[in-house]
């Protein structure tokens, strides 16, 4: 199982080359995918999103937020912080979504090797990765 960033469901949905795009592919179609919340949140978002797309996005099932998740994002974010990198509100909440399921995070994201560092997420970068 993984989930993928919102940087790669867009990669994928507007059918950008990228080995994140191949693995996200394949791993739908294994049925190897859970949703973190916050990027089905920033996903569906999109005021042009088209219902087949929203559709499809809402029936990839959500990973489940555990007891005491919002104290734990809060206090990865502030760990990130501390040691002077930037995040988003949104990537510590998608980060720690993957870090209580177990599963590696697919982004085009580069900012997210932050919480690879700081906290062993578990992340697949597309090496065509881009900084947020």
């Amino acid at each position: 199982m993984m989930a993928a960033d919102t940087s790669t469901w867009i990669a994928f949905f507007q059918g950008e080359p990228g080995d994140d795009v191949e693995l996200l592919d394949r791993a739908l179609k294994d049925k190897q995918v859970l949703m973190a919340p916050p990027v089905l949140s920033e996903l569906l978002s999109d005021p042009g999103i088209s219902r087949d797309v929203a559709k499809t996005l809402t029936e990839v099932p959500l990973v489940e937020l555990q007891l005491g998740f919002w104290e734990r994002a809060g206090l990865l974010r502030a760990k990130v912080l501390a040691k002077h990198r930037k995040t988003r509100l949104g990537d510590a909440l998608i980060a720690q979504s993957c870090l209580d399921a177990g599963i590696p995070l697919l982004t085009r994201d580069r900012d997210f090797r932050a919480f690879a560092g700081i906290a062993a997420l578990n992340v697949l970068l597309d090496p065509g990765g881009r900084s947020g």
